[in-house]
């Protein structure tokens, strides 16, 4: 897939995301970090900073560091994706 799109592409994202989200659930949470930062990384470059998407992101590495203990780690990605949540939801949401 790699070598039909480029590095940034955000479908990649959406691949490393899943692959993260599988590593997650099997409990090996540094290879699911390693996946869900390099789909952090596209999502930054190639979306605006308060994209839902990015939220999204954040909030998955968030849960990731829960899950390993890191929780001053967790807390401060999980305030990220509020925060965008909270700019781009209607506040009725």
């Amino acid at each position: 897939m790699e070598t039909s799109l480029p590095a940034n592409h955000p479908l990649l994202a959406t691949s490393y995301n899943n692959i993260g989200s599988v590593y997650d659930d099997m409990g090996e949470y540094s290879k699911a970090l390693e996946y869900y930062e390099k789909a952090n990384k596209i999502l930054e470059i190639s979306l605006p900073p308060t994209h839902p998407d990015l939220a999204y992101s954040y909030n998955n590495i968030g849960i990731t560091y829960y899950g390993m203990g890191e929780y001053s780690k967790a807390l401060s990605y999980l305030e990220k994706a509020l925060s965008i949540r909270q700019k781009c939801l209607p506040s009725t949401h």
